[in-house]
């Protein structure tokens, strides 16, 4: 695909073969005989060598980096014990997860704040089949900026013929000693967002990863970083995009480059060579020329299967589609704020870059709640009609809603699923959903920044 179609099959990183798994309750019953969680998480303090010169200090879930892998089956209830053991508190969001709107992990919008020492009983249903992460929503920056995101894959009712391949992408803010740069500089938030230092796919720098010879490879890759668009491209090597964002695509297409902004994801399906001990480089493209993230290297399959011809599409997540001859539009305009930013008593700067519709989140956290953005009615289909009125991309997410993105001023549009839209320098987009999922749901820029500097409201369904 060229530049300007790109948008056709868009969507994100993920994360690679040989990652630890979850603590599984040990079985139906947990040490006490009394509760069965499907698996156990906490966050707490770790080490963990990144650069080259020396360890690092770490927020990990189950203290290590990369974060397990939780698996849950669509349509099956998933059950997770999370215990905060880090010194402040912070909750899970469920990235890209159609969920009830008291377990979406959003602290004083969702639910309370989970304390140091405290638990939570995290309990829903995946509706859709994908690729999906999770992460904290407080102290972004720190929290996520230190490693505490993480891959949550939700299989197919049926069988998939595709070995998973998981690429997680994130970059570092480190000198190579392994000590951290300031996580956030305001003059970068106001513009693309603070660029890490140590990029790394699965918590390694350009890694080799091995990959079964003559199988069909399900690419998960999952853009976990909180600030850079991976422009992610397997050059002449044939792949093709089979999902964007943990959404099907009906009829897969070829994969050239695809733009994945933070917290995005791309499904790319892709046919090893049979020959044993070849090397396919996956890239990031910088305008003509591309840096190599990682490289897939085959080796010889533990189990002998036929040969594998196509690339299938997969089942379709069941999304409700918007009455769009009935359907309400509403506006929102991303915008710049300008130099000034408020300071309190002691001269502190609170530093306010970005606005929705002309307001900026009141105190840049969620201790005080702003006016929804907008008030829906429940079962009701809307038109979002978006304008990133900057010089700068945002990738806009919305929880607990799949939407379909429409129409675009700078992209040719095949209609897609998404939970996250990767608006450009001054594009004017159009999506639209059914408002069908009740409760108070963020909105917000996924560059973490430009979030915690403004870009963040909400929108209520009742």
């Amino acid at each position: 695909m060229k530049r300007r179609t790109l948008i056709k099959t868009a969507a994100a990183g993920l994360i690679g073969a040989n990652l630890p798994t979850l603590t599984l309750a040990m079985s139906s019953a947990n040490k006490a005989g009394s509760e069965h969680y499907d698996y156990i998480l906490t966050a707490e303090s770790a080490k963990a060598r990144i650069a080259s010169g020396g360890d690092s200090d770490i927020l990990g879930f189950n203290g290590q980096f990369p974060a397990p892998v939780i698996r849950a089956k669509q349509g099956k209830l998933l059950r997770i014990k999370f215990i905060n053991k880090l010194d402040e508190a912070t909750t899970i969001h469920w990235h890209g997860i159609r969920i009830l709107n008291s377990m979406d992990g959003v602290p004083n919008l969702t639910q309370p704040p989970i304390p140091p020492g405290g638990s939570f009983l995290y309990e829903f249903i995946c509706p859709d089949a994908g690729t999906f992460w999770y992460h904290p929503h407080m102290n972004s920056v720190e929290q996520l900026g230190k490693g505490l995101v993480g891959a949550l894959i939700v299989e197919e009712d049926t069988p998939q013929d595709y070995h998973d391949v998981i690429l997680g992408l994130k970059d570092w803010r480190l000198k190579n000693d392994g000590s951290y740069l300031p996580l956030s500089i305001p003059r970068e938030a106001f513009r693309d967002g603070t660029l890490g230092t140590i990029a790394t796919v699965n918590g390694m720098q350009k890694p080799t990863i091995e990959v079964p010879a003559g199988e069909r490879l399900r690419l998960r890759f999952l853009n976990m970083d909180n600030t850079r668009v991976f422009n992610l491209s397997m050059r002449n090597n044939a792949a093709y995009i089979i999902a964007i964002d943990g959404s099907p695509i009906a009829a897969p297409l070829p994969l050239d480059v695809h733009p994945t902004g933070a917290g995005m994801r791309l499904d790319a399906g892709f046919i090893c060579p049979d020959e044993i001990g070849v090397e396919i480089p996956v890239f990031d493209m910088k305008g003509r020329f591309g840096v190599e993230i990682c490289r897939l290297k085959t080796v010889a399959p533990k189990t002998k299967t036929t040969k594998k011809v196509g690339i299938p599409a997969l089942p379709i997540n069941p999304i409700p589609a918007p009455d769009l001859s009935a359907a309400e539009s509403l506006s929102f305009v991303f915008e710049w704020a300008g130099a000034l930013s408020p300071s309190d008593a002691k001269g502190q700067v609170d530093h306010s870059f970005w606005l929705i519709n002309r307001r900026a989140w009141s105190d840049h956290s969620h201790q005080h709640l702003p006016e929804p953005l907008a008030t829906l009615s429940l079962g009701k289909s809307y038109i979002f009609e978006l304008h990133n009125a900057t010089p700068h991309h945002h990738p806009i997410h919305l929880h607990g809603l799949i939407f379909t993105v429409l129409e675009s001023d700078k992209k040719d549009i095949t209609p897609f699923h998404t939970d996250t839209i990767l608006l450009e320098k001054n594009e004017r987009a159009k999506i639209a959903f059914v408002a069908d999922n009740p409760g108070k749901w963020m909105f917000h820029c996924h560059v973490i920044e430009h979030m915690k500097t403004g870009l963040m409201g909400y929108i209520t369904i009742a």
